[in-house]
Order: C-alpha cells, then sequence, then structure tokens
C-alpha cells in the first residue's frame, strides 16, 4: 500500500484500456521496443509531470488485442478523471485508448485483486479468409466440426493442472481454474470465449489450437482431455496466431473484499493427491 509523504495525498487510480496490439512488443514494458506499458507511461508521465509506474491486470504478448485491460496507479498529483482522459487521448498513439479513469481504494490492485480474467479468439471459416477490415484481429481457418469442438473444450473445464498448454515460467504455477470455454458461431464467424481466475503464459492460444485440431479431424476430444495429465509443455499443442486474442474483461469483488482477494491470489495452488483439487 503506498504511503502519504508529508503534504502529498496518494491517490490510486483505475485504468480502463483499449488496444490494437499489431504493432506493439506486448503489453511489459522492455528497452528499446514499442510496448502497451511503454507508451502509457511515458504519456502519463507527461501529462502528470512526474514518473507513473502501471499495474496490470493480465500482460498480454506481442501482437495480442485488448478491450477490456485493467490497470491502476499511485500519483500524488490532483487528477481529474475526464480532463485527464481528454488529455491523454491526445498524447497517445491511435492504436491504445483510455476509455475510464477513476479513483478506487488502495486496497485494489488491478492484478491481484481480479477474480476472473475473459478473452475471445476471434476466427473465420469464409473461403476467403477475414475481412478486410477485420483481418488485424480474426484468424482465417478451414471448415471445421464444432461440435467436436465444444466437447473437447467441456473436457478442460475446472481447477487443473494446465502445464501443457502453458509455456515455462520459473516459479510460476501452471494451476488455474478454467470456469468457460465455449464457442459461438454466426455465419462463417467463430468465436471461442475463455475464462479462468487467472491464465499462465500462452495458455489461451494453446487451448484454442488444441480445440482447432480436434475441429479439423486430426485429434480427438480424449486427446485433449489427456493433455492435463501431462506435467510440462507439450510439444503437440499447436498455439493459435496471436492476432486472434483480445482480453475483453477483467472482473473484481467488492471494495470490502479486495484485501482478502489480493492474499487468497498470492497463495501457491497446488493438485493434492490422488487427482483431486486443493489450495
Amino acid at each position: 500500500m503506498p504511503r502519504d509523504e508529508p503534504g502529498h495525498r496518494i491517490t490510486r487510480f483505475r485504468l480502463d484500456i483499449s488496444y490494437d496490439g499489431t504493432d506493439f512488443t506486448g503489453w511489459a514494458r522492455q528497452p528499446g521496443l514499442r510496448t502497451v506499458q511503454g507508451r502509457l507511461e511515458e504519456s502519463l508521465g507527461k501529462v502528470l509531470r512526474e514518473p507513473v509506474q502501471l499495474t496490470v491486470a493480465g500482460r498480454t504478448d506481442a501482437g495480442v488485442h485488448a478491450e477490456g485491460q485493467v490497470a491502476h496507479f499511485d500519483t500524488a498529483a490532483d487528477v481529474d478523471p475526464d480532463k485527464l482522459i481528454h488529455r491523454m487521448a491526445k498524447f497517445l498513439p491511435l492504436d491504445v485508448r483510455i476509455a475510464g479513469i477513476r479513483p478506487v481504494s488502495t486496497e485494489f490492485d488491478a492484478r491481484f485483486s481480479a477474480i476472473r480474467r475473459h478473452y475471445v479468439y476471434r476466427l473465420t471459416t469464409a473461403p476467403y479468409g477475414a475481412d478486410p477490415l477485420a483481418a488485424r484481429s480474426v484468424v482465417g481457418c478451414r471448415p471445421v466440426d464444432l461440435e467436436a469442438m465444444r466437447a473437447a473444450s467441456r473436457t478442460l473445464l475446472g481447477l487443473h493442472d494446465f502445464a501443457a498448454f502453458c509455456r515455462r515460467r520459473e516459479g510460476a504455477t501452471t494451476i488455474r481454474e478454467l470456469q468457460r470455454y465455449e464457442w459461438v458461431r454466426d455465419g462463417h464467424r467463430l468465436d471461442a470465449y475463455v475464462s479462468a481466475d487467472a491464465f499462465c503464459w500462452s495458455m489461451v492460444r494453446s487451448l484454442v489450437g488444441a480445440v482447432l485440431a480436434v475441429g479439423e479431424g486430426r485429434r480427438t476430444p480424449e486427446w485433449v482431455a489427456g493433455l492435463l495429465e501431462e506435467r510440462q509443455r507439450s510439444s503437440s499443442v499447436t498455439v493459435a496466431p496471436a492476432h486472434g486474442l483480445s482480453l475483453i474483461g477483467v472482473d473484481y469483488p467488492a471494495e470490502s473484499e479486495l484485501a482478502a482477494r489480493n492474499a487468497q491470489t498470492r497463495e501457491v495452488r497446488s493438485i493434492a493427491p490422488g487427482g483431486c483439487c486443493g489450495d
């Protein structure tokens, strides 16, 4: 929790952010590279005339988009949220926008307070591929067996070790609770809605790639279910292209429950012996 300096009141602000990830090297700040965090912090720092450090709900990879990203920062500056939104619209490039700014409790943490994150992966089975106006966010694919894909997706729901679907990160757990994995068809459009308490590195794109293999007749739903038994990244899972993926929302508890949620999220999860899931 930030501490007030003498004569300066520290206020925490929540930002609701959207961006086209095509020309960004992901969210996280990296020296010499164009990143979402880097551009936002640079622009906010100029406007507020002080260094700004953002904490984000979920770090997106290079090429991945967001329509409902959430971040927070602390500042001693006198901030009028409405005026700051308008000023940031002038300072930011066209492929990133701050859609909302509001003061929040210092217990609010964009990352650790989150209950779940929601993603959508957008595909088209049109023989001509993605419409030109959607080509930066929709991936073309072959005709698929939608019912087989839905059957495969259902086998993944629940609390599991998703190591087979995650790129390894030292010290990071791969145990997640997958709460929604639903495919919705509208003509040629085929969208996968995926929600979980949290996601490990490349997990959503791997989930989509695995189930697409079922839809194309190259794998079975049983094969997908069997991946949950593996304890390291599976080389048989194809990672779907980045530009089809977008973070569309993040859920948070009531203000009175923020501190408890922060503590719970920091706990390391484990799978209990015998296949039962436990914390």
